[in-house]
Order: structure tokens, then sequence, then C-alpha cells
């Protein structure tokens, strides 16, 4: 059954898991946007309680995220882990306030929307208490594709993915911190957040391992991508992998159509689109790169060229901030879009 409560025109908002990278990166998008909140709590584990975050010139002490939390809330932007999402939602929800999920946990449920509001911004119409974040791979991909996709149905993607080492937390950017510093001191590696080094490596997994030999990162943008697009018939071959460094994920994407897509075209619709930004000046060595793009919110196009290997072929760079449009920024958008259907 479609949420029927109506959405007050200053709505409390709360942030769960608010300690953590994309939480605080949450506030900091809520506050940038200028999010017409009555009120914001922020809420964590037993440990971080009594913490105080910085938010629009003032300070807020972190509560403990109890079942109790969401009494007199009106939309809650999660961001504590798919075990808590899981546990935490649906108390939320009997609250009367509706749920934007950043962890995989309600992701393909049938009676979920999986909303990038550049790509599918009326599927929150029928939401029924929670709104999925999609993985952040995905996010940046389809909505680079959206607007290929409305010139010509897209009907395969190969993508190679290029992970920062904040996709994995705050805990990963600091060892991703460490082990530099140790493979430079000539000292031994401490291991512990990934499977491998990180430092001065790349790793050709993220998540777990399927029976079919794919991760399930991979199986996420593989899913996710067809469900957002509405597309069920676009195939999609991913291969995920994380890489020393520390914010901004990149994919080089190989997209096939079913007929003859003019590159001058393509590059245009791309440029038109609110979000994406084409830097693509190969003779000026201009492409999107991640030291360049922390803290940015579009997504930025680069290398757009075709592929000639297949038919009706054309391949690009993408690269975006994770924690902004591939998280934070997502979720607040997807609240902002609750307020514009009021």
């Amino acid at each position: 059954m479609a949420w029927t409560k109506p959405m007050p025109s200053r709505p409390v908002v709360a942030v769960a898991g608010a300690t953590g990278a994309v939480g605080i990166e949450m506030l900091k998008v809520l506050e940038q946007r200028r999010f017409p909140a009555e009120r914001v709590v922020v809420l964590a584990s037993s440990r971080s309680a009594g913490k105080r975050l910085p938010f629009a010139g003032e300070e807020l002490v972190v509560e403990e995220l109890t079942e109790q939390s969401f009494k007199g809330v009106d939309i809650a932007l999660f961001s504590a882990g798919g075990s808590v999402s899981k546990q935490m939602a649906p108390h939320a929800v009997e609250s009367g306030c509706v749920v934007v999920d950043n962890s995989s946990a309600f992701r393909m449920d049938e009676d979920v929307p999986l909303v990038v509001p550049e790509v599918n911004a009326r599927d929150v119409e029928w939401h029924s208490g929670i709104i999925a974040n999609p993985n952040c791979s995905t996010i940046q991909m389809v909505v680079a594709l959206k607007p290929l996709h409305d010139i010509a149905p897209i009907t395969r993607v190969v993508v190679a993915t290029y992970q920062a080492a904040s996709g994995a937390g705050a805990a990963a950017m600091q060892e991703l911190y460490e082990q530099s510093r140790q493979f430079l001191d000539g000292t031994e590696l401490s291991v512990e957040q990934f499977v491998h080094r990180i430092a001065f490596n790349c790793i050709p997994q993220i998540d777990v391992f399927l029976e079919d030999g794919s991760t399930k990162e991979e199986w996420k943008m593989v899913v996710e991508t067809k469900k957002i697009m509405g597309a069920p018939e676009i195939e999609v071959q991913a291969t995920c992998v994380r890489v020393p460094v520390l914010r901004c994920h990149s994919e080089a994407v190989t997209v096939q159509f079913s007929k003859e897509v003019d590159i001058d075209r393509a590059r245009a619709a791309l440029a038109a689109t609110p979000g994406i930004t084409v830097l693509d000046e190969p003779e000026s060595a201009q492409y999107p790169m991640p030291a360049m793009l922390e803290g940015t919110d579009d997504t930025y196009i680069g290398r757009l060229r075709v592929d000639s290997t297949v038919p009706h072929g054309l391949s690009m760079w993408v690269v975006a901030d994770q924690l902004r449009k591939g998280a934070a920024l997502n979720a607040v958008q997807i609240a902002e879009l609750l307020l514009a259907s009021r």
C-alpha cells in the first residue's frame, strides 16, 4: 500500500549512523543545500552517544539509536549498515517516519523504490515507508546511462570500476593512510579492513564471491541497474576493483545500443543533463580524475568515444564522489523529492 501520511513543509529529519563517513557527509549536504528541516536529530550506537557534531553553525549531540528514536521524526536518512536498517527501519515506519536507506537491506524488495532522482524520480510516489538508496557505483553509472538510453535503447553495458577506499568506510580510509606510511617506511603492513593490502595495490574483489564467480558488488550493479532504469532487458557485465584512492569512484563504461547513436548527439545529451558535467578535452589532457573531484556533486564524464568492436557501441570514463552523489547527496535529493511531492 502506498504511503498516505502527509509530509510537513518543514520536516523533522533524523540521520541514523551520523558519526560514520556517509552520515557526516549527509549532515554536510543537508546544511549546504539548506534543506528546510524543522530540526535535525543525529543518531548512532551507544558508544557514540554524547558526541557533538557540527551542523549549521551549531553542535548536535548524538543520541543512541533505539526503537523509540523516531517518534516525531518525519524523514530518517539511514547509513548505519544493513543489519541495523533491517532492525530499526520497520520501527521508524511504524512511528510514521519515511526511511531513506543507504544500505543494501531493502534495495531489491519489490515494494521498495530504488531511486536515483535524475533517472527515476517518480518512483518515490509509490513508496510504503521505505525508499532505498542504490549502491554507490550503480548510482553514477545510471546517471550517465539515462540520457543515452533516452536517445536509443541500451542493450548491453560492460563496466570496470576503480573504487576508492572510502567506499568501505572511514576506517578503510585510515588504513590506506597507515599502510602507505608503513610501505614507505619499510615496515610491516597491517591489513584489517580489506582482504589484501590496499596501499600501492588493486584488489579485484569487493564484497563476497558468489557461486558464478562474480562478487556481490558486481551482482548489485547488474540487478540495481535493471530496476532503476526500468529495463530488465539490459545486460550488464561488471568487474569491481578497489584501488588506493581516498575518495571518488571511477568507471570505464562501454555501452551497446539497439541502433546507431551519433557521438555528437550523445555528447550533447550528456552535457544538457542536470547533474552531469562533461569534461572531455583529450588534446589538453582534460578528463575526470578522482584527485580533482573530491567533494563535488556532479557525475563527470570524459573519454567519450566510439567502440568499433561492437555494433552501435560507445565508451566513456565516469567519475563521481561516492560519499556525495554515491550516497549522502542522493539520499538528501530523495528527501527533497518527498517534499516536492507533498
